[in-house]
């Protein structure tokens, strides 16, 4: 079996096979993706594919890769992510509610929106107006299917308004949940097997060409494991069309770091790629 990737464009569904690309023909995303023998249907797929030219293909809108499946992510699942939560908080009292959460059986998962909420390749996230501190959290995302399989990976822009989650816990929905507040792209990574743990992310942001913020850590440095927030996820709720879960971030940009209109954030995952997202 080879890893493959599925571009989602604005007319067409894009397969990606060792180096070539393909028209897949397809229109209907999410019927598309659902499925738990992903990759082999990719592969047996390809037969009847077209393939398309870098230049044509290069001239196509890609689309964040979502269709009608919700996005919710999980929380201090790394260290430095519990560390910099407690830092965030304490003032407020809610210091301890972060180390309780990582060392606790029962991840933190929440509701992070919809395609309405999300941007895709080169789409423009926001930052809340009252918010005065903002960092994207690049995050290894997961495709699950309608079974609890996790069938695909994606790069996740997990936006996060970290002032008004310091104020206190309970307003976490307010600083995760707006529109613009998710990136996810640029494709769908289906490598036919559980990605590779040695995995890195790396997290870079340009002011104005420079940048002014980079870092990169592999996924072993994650304390849970992929199913087993997949199965928290699905224990209680149904997704007709799948789910995509982000796993939490351990790269954390300094308190005094905030992120600013015009930045730009790449965030590149070992054989994704990079999604690169501007900040509105």
């Amino acid at each position: 079996s080879y890893p493959m990737k599925v571009f989602k464009t604005t007319s067409n569904i894009i397969i990606e096979a060792n180096g070539q690309k393909y028209n897949a023909g397809e229109h209907d995303w999410d019927t598309f993706i659902n499925r738990d023998n992903l990759a082999t249907h990719l592969r047996e797929h390809l037969g009847s594919a077209k393939p398309v030219t870098e230049e044509w293909f290069s001239a196509q809108t890609l689309e964040a890769p979502i269709g009608s499946q919700e996005i919710w992510a999980a929380g201090v699942t790394y260290l430095r992510s519990r560390d910099a939560r407690m830092e965030e908080s304490k003032d407020a009292g809610g210091g301890t509610f972060y180390d309780k959460v990582y060392e606790a059986a029962r991840p933190e998962i929440f509701y992070k929106g919809t395609r309405h909420r999300t941007v895709g390749p080169l789409g423009k996230v926001r930052i809340r107006r009252d918010s005065t501190w903002n960092v994207p959290e690049p995050e290894l995302t997961l495709f699950i299917t309608t079974n609890g399989s996790i069938v695909g990976y994606t790069a996740g822009n997990d936006m996060s308004s970290r002032s008004i989650e310091g104020e206190n816990p309970l307003y976490l929905p307010q600083a995760k949940v707006y529109d613009g507040c998710a990136g996810l792209g640029p494709c769908l990574y289906v490598p036919g097997h559980p990605i590779d743990e040695n995995t890195r992310i790396t997290l870079d942001i340009k002011r104005g060409g420079k940048s002014v913020f980079s870092n990169s850590l592999a996924i072993t440095q994650m304390k849970r494991k992929h199913v087993e927030l997949a199965g928290y996820l699905f224990m209680e709720c149904s997704f007709p069309t799948g789910a995509f879960l982000m796993t939490g971030t351990g790269i954390v940009p300094p308190n005094d770091f905030t992120v600013a209109t015009d930045d730009e954030i790449l965030i590149t995952i070992d054989n994704i790629g990079t999604l690169v997202n501007i900040v509105a």
